[in-house]
């Protein structure tokens, strides 16, 4: 799989989730806009405060506007929590491009160092994660996206660019270091702002010596 592809078929502002369609250029600023005001009131209050009318109060919008792109609060977390899943992605794949990673570990520090930097600059990141899917709400009869997830990109990723076996097996060892990722990576953010480097540090150990067991090291 071609790195492009980690973001083939995203879209930024959630576009499959929203009552208008197809997303315009006008249509699509007024709905980054929306989801910038979601992801400040969540950075402040959490995401089960937040309603629709915050979100419009603090956009400058009418109630109308919100409701014509979101039918309710839970499509809007969706959508916010669509666009940072899009934007780590994006940044996933920048790293790679600016920093031509020789090695595989290498590449999955990219994707652990755009987490880290996520965590420190994407509003509302902290609180909607990527992982966090049953959060807000996904219904239990929504079409299995499993193919379409992070680790199971990146999986592919990993084998075309880099030689590692691919498979089942590649797929879940990624989804496994997701886990354990998002839980350190999550308590570093816990009460700094900032992010605690020891769990962060510990967040590459872990993921480097569990994969570096079956894929052997650079080093």
């Amino acid at each position: 799989m071609p790195i492009n592809d980690l973001v083939a078929g995203q879209n930024p502002s959630g576009a499959p989730l929203v009552r208008t369609e197809p997303i315009q250029e006008r249509s699509a600023a007024r709905i980054d806009a929306l989801l910038d005001a979601a992801a400040e009131v969540v950075d402040e209050i959490g995401f089960d405060r937040l309603t629709t009318a915050m979100v419009a109060e603090r956009a400058g919008a009418s109630i109308g506007t919100v409701y014509r792109y979101f039918p309710d609060r839970i499509v809007l977390l969706q959508a916010l929590r669509d666009r940072a899943l899009q934007r780590y992605r994006s940044a996933v794949v920048e790293a790679i491009r600016v920093q031509s990673p020789e090695h595989w570990w290498n590449a999955v520090e990219c994707a652990i160092d755009a987490f880290v930097v996520m965590f420190r600059s994407e509003p509302g990141f902290r609180i909607i994660r990527f992982t966090d899917a049953e959060r807000v709400g996904v219904a239990d009869d929504a079409p299995d996206e499993t193919d379409e997830s992070f680790a199971h990109r990146f999986a592919e990723i990993l084998s075309d660019e880099f030689g590692l076996p691919a498979g089942d097996e590649l797929k879940f060892r990624l989804e496994t270091v997701v886990e354990i990722s998002d839980a350190l990576i999550n308590r570093a953010f816990l009460a700094d702002p900032n992010g605690d480097e020891r769990f962060i540090a510990e967040a590459r150990v872990v993921a480097r010596e569990y994969l570096a067991k079956r894929y052997g090291d650079s080093e």
